[in-house]
C-alpha cells in the first residue's frame, strides 16, 4: 500500500535531473552520493522522501542497532558477527528504507557515535552508542546545508560514503560497523560552497531551481492542495505508478553488476574528462558507475552513448576548472561533440588494424 503521509515521487512536477541523480545513487550506492544545489523550495526534501517510500522493503537483522543485513556474504557489525561465529541463527524483519536527517550544528559524536570509554577501560566491554552514521546504513543520510557543516564532518560522512564503514577510535580504543547509505546533501550556493576537494568527493552534482513555465507552476501547486486535502486519496491515484517505478529500480540494482563496459566506452570517458579540464580521476571511476546504473534503469547490460551523455550532465559540473573571470558551463553539445569524436577515432583506428591484417 501506498505510504499516504508520503508525497508520491512520480507526482512530482519537472526537476527530471535531481530526480534521475538520487535513483542512480540507489542503484549504486557506491556512486558516493549526490550533491543538490539550488534555491528553496525546489522539492529538494520532498523527492528524498518520497524516493524512500517507493522503494522496497529491505530485510534486516530484528534487534541490530544498525539493521545488518542477513543476507550471505553482507557486511556485518561486531554483534551480528560474534552471533553469527557463535552458530546463532539471526532473526530477521523487514522494513522501509530510512531517511535520516543530519542537522546543522551537529557535533562529532552525534555523526559518529560515542563509546562508553569508562565501561571500555574498566571491564573490557565494548559499549557504543550509535551516531547518524549508524542510523543511516542501509538507508538515505538527508544532510541539508550541507556547506554549513564543519569541513572534517564532511570529510567523515564522505569517507563513510565512499568505504561503506564507520570507524571510531577514542583513545586506543577502537570500534568499527557497515555505513552504506546514499548519502544526499543539499546547499543554496549564495549561503556559501564547498571546498573544491569536498565538491570533488560528491559522485553526482544537480542544479536546481524553481520552473519557470507558468502552467508547470499551476500543476505544482494543483497537485500540492491535492495532496493535503486528501493525501491517502492522492496517495491511491499515483499507487500505479510508484509501484512500477520502484519495481524497475530494484531490477536496476540487480542488473548493475553485470553492465558490460568495453575499453572504447573506458576511452571515451577518458577523452571526455581531459577535454572538460577535469582533475584527479574521480570523475571518470563516478562515469564508470553511473553509465551502468543509467544502462540497467533502462533494463541494458551494455553502455549505450546516451548514457555517457546523461551520465556527464551529472557528473562534471561541479568538477570543472574555472577561470577568476568566468564559471565554466558545461553543454550538452560540448559533451556529444567529445563522445562522437572519440566514437569516431575508434573507428579510423579499427579500420587502419583490418587494413594491416588484409596486407600480404
Amino acid at each position: 500500500m501506498p505510504n499516504s503521509q508520503v508525497f508520491p515521487f512520480t507526482a512530482l512536477v519537472g526537476q527530471e535531473r535531481m530526480k534521475l541523480g538520487l535513483i542512480l545513487n540507489v542503484i549504486d550506492p557506491t556512486l558516493d552520493g549526490v550533491l543538490i544545489r539550488g534555491e528553496r523550495g525546489t522539492a529538494k526534501s520532498t523527492a528524498v522522501r518520497a524516493l524512500a517510500g517507493l522503494l522496497p522493503e529491505v530485510e534486516v537483522v530484528a534487534d541490530c542497532l544498525f539493521g545488518c543485513s542477513p543476507a550471505p556474504g553482507a557486511p556485518l557489525c561486531p554483534t551480528c558477527r560474534a552471533r553469527v561465529d557463535d552458530g546463532e541463527k539471526l532473526i530477521t524483519a523487514r522494513r522501509k528504507m530510512r531517511v535520516v536527517d543530519l542537522p546543522v550544528g551537529s557535533t562529532e559524536d552525534r555523526v559518529v557515535g560515542s563509546l562508553d570509554m569508562e565501561r571500555a577501560l574498566k571491564t573490557g566491554e565494548m559499549r557504543f552508542e550509535p551516531g547518524v552514521l549508524g542510523r543511516a546504513h542501509r538507508g538515505i543520510l538527508y544532510v541539508d546545508e550541507v556547506n554549513l557543516l564543519e569541513d572534517h564532518l564532511v570529510d567523515v560522512l564522505l569517507d563513510s560514503a565512499a568505504m561503506g564503514v564507520n570507524r571510531i577510535e577514542r583513545e586506543g580504543v577502537s570500534y568499527s560497523h557497515p555505513s552504506r547509505f546514499v548519502l544526499v546533501g543539499t546547499m543554496n550556493p549564495e549561503e556559501g560552497d564547498l571546498r573544491p576537494q569536498l565538491l570533488d568527493r560528491f559522485g553526482l552534482c544537480v542544479e536546481v531551481e524553481g520552473i519557470k513555465e507558468p502552467s508547470r507552476r499551476v500543476e505544482v501547486v494543483r497537485r500540492r492542495r491535492e495532496f493535503e486535502a486528501d493525501p491517502a486519496a492522492f496517495a491511491a491515484r499515483w499507487k500505479e505508478s510508484e509501484e512500477a517505478l520502484g519495481k524497475r529500480i530494484a531490477e536496476a540494482e540487480r542488473l548493475a553488476p553485470r553492465v558490460a563496459v568495453d575499453d572504447d566506452t573506458l576511452e571515451t570517458i577518458a577523452n571526455l574528462s581531459v577535454t572538460l579540464g577535469v582533475d584527479g580521476h574521480r570523475a571518470d571511476l563516478a562515469m564508470l558507475k553511473a553509465v551502468a546504473a543509467l544502462a540497467a534503469m533502462n533494463a541494458r547490460t551494455e553502455v549505450e552513448d546516451s548514457d555517457i551523455v546523461a551520465a556527464a550532465e551529472l557528473v562534471y559540473p561541479h568538477r570543472m576548472r574555472k577561470s577568476p573571470l568566468e564559471e565554466r558551463i558545461l553543454s550538452e553539445e560540448e559533451i556529444v561533440a567529445s563522445v562522437k569524436k572519440s566514437r569516431e577515432e575508434q573507428a579510423e583506428r579499427r579500420a587502419r588494424t583490418r587494413d594491416k591484417k588484409k596486407v600480404p
